[in-house]
């Protein structure tokens, strides 16, 4: 993964951190929420890791006239060359093994349903029969936070869904002229397959296999369980937070913490892991109180505090 992690930010410039993270939710075999403004190189960002890893993807432009039909594909009436009439399942562009669901939250939220089945089972259903998608199958939404005219807040059921949240800031004045050099000349970077779906898919169940010390596991209970009102022992987490992260995000926190040691070429996650990993796991699965947010308390300053006591 290291070769493939190499590849990626040949393109991807000047956003290690990001990079390091979409690779870890691949490779625990999740799906993402990336989010950033426009211009960060999101849809780059994807592109890449379909290339790098050898995966069919397709790209669909979340708007607010989307429909169902339009992700997951329609019946059609056929006549064969008897004069039979029978329906034909015609498969949408979720059949595919890497789903760029782009700018997600400007479709209604009957679309954005039609993705929840699909995120959770890797199958569709259509008409009454189960339709299943290829192997490896992940989706990458992209989402926009600064324009919320026309847009529908993703359900809470379906950010559960997302192992990670990935935010993609500015890059660094040194990473940013790079880009500039880069990116306005006569060629343009093109990355390499590295792994093939096959593979992916191997490096997917040897994650499953790596061994989690306990102390890696009492952090992330402990993570999980001090983020949530009801459990809580720190007095910023029972004022300010209106409900917090289910068992999903421990598990989410176990396979993301095996995850980034392979990534990182070690035999075993750490305690550092679980704190490198907090935050994109778990701030879409927390939401603040009213009084929270109006006191200017975010999300971020909260899971820091929950994290430093696991340093």
């Amino acid at each position: 993964m290291e070769s493939a992690a190499l590849e990626v930010r040949k393109v991807i410039i000047g956003q290690d951190e990001v990079v390091e993270q979409a690779l870890v939710t691949l490779l625990a075999g999740g799906h993402a929420l990336l989010v950033g403004v426009p211009g960060l190189g999101k849809t780059l960002l994807v592109e890449t890791l379909g290339t790098v890893l050898g995966l069919a993807e397709r790209r669909v432009q979340f708007t607010p006239d989307l429909m169902p039909a339009d992700i997951l594909g329609s019946e059609i009436l056929d006549e064969d060359e008897n004069g039979r009439r029978r329906f034909r399942f015609v498969k949408g562009p979720i059949f595919c093994q890497l789903f760029m669901a782009d700018e997600i939250n400007r479709a209604s939220p009957r679309t954005q349903s039609a993705l929840l089945q699909a995120m959770q089972e890797a199958r569709v259903s259509i008409a009454g029969e189960y339709h299943g998608l290829p192997q490896p199958f992940h989706v990458l939404a992209t989402q926009n936070p600064i324009e919320q005219e026309g847009t529908y807040p993703l359900p809470e059921a379906q950010l559960d869904r997302f192992l990670t949240q990935i935010t993609i800031g500015y890059p660094e004045k040194a990473a940013e002229r790079e880009i500039v050099t880069a990116t306005t000349g006569a060629t343009r970077l093109q990355p390499n397959p590295i792994l093939t779906p096959d593979e992916l898919s191997s490096a997917q169940q040897l994650v499953r296999h790596v061994p989690v010390g306990d102390s890696v596991i009492e952090a992330i209970l402990e993570l999980v369980r001090g983020a949530r009102p009801e459990t809580a022992e720190m007095e910023v987490v029972r004022e300010h937070v209106a409900w917090g992260p289910g068992p999903r995000a421990s598990q989410a926190l176990m396979l993301a913490c095996r995850a980034r040691a392979v990534v990182s070429g070690r035999l075993a996650p750490s305690v550092e892991d679980v704190v490198a990993l907090a935050l994109p796991i778990l701030r879409h699965r927390m939401a603040l109180s009213f009084g929270a947010r109006t006191e200017g308390v975010t999300l971020e300053d909260i899971i820091a505090q929950l994290t430093e006591g696991l340093r």
